[in-house]
């Protein structure tokens, strides 16, 4: 494991942020698209909705009134939505 230099990680930070104010520094911006479907994700992954709910976090109801749309996603919710399509091993690693 490596020891990492807080302090330094720290000091590096403030030194991007005072080169960034005075147009030294561009920031690199990414613009994250909307994950799929629920449902569209959930089949890809080939779980059930409790399966795929358990590994969200959130209550079957709540993936049932997601794929059915009665209610969207939210916050964290679609983060994680959007790792199970971009990346579907690592939900098929904790299933």
């Amino acid at each position: 494991m490596q020891n990492r230099d807080i302090g330094k990680e720290i000091l590096e930070g403030l030194s991007e942020i005072k080169n960034f104010k005075i147009s030294k520094l561009k920031l690199r911006v990414t613009e994250l698209s909307d994950p799929s479907e629920p449902k569209i994700i959930r089949e890809k992954l080939k779980l059930s909705q409790s399966a795929f709910a358990g590994l969200l976090g959130v209550s079957t109801r709540t993936l049932q009134d997601w794929e059915q749309g009665r209610r969207n996603p939210q916050g964290p919710a679609i983060a994680l939505l959007r790792i199970a399509e971009q990346h579907p091993e690592v939900f098929i690693e904790l299933s």
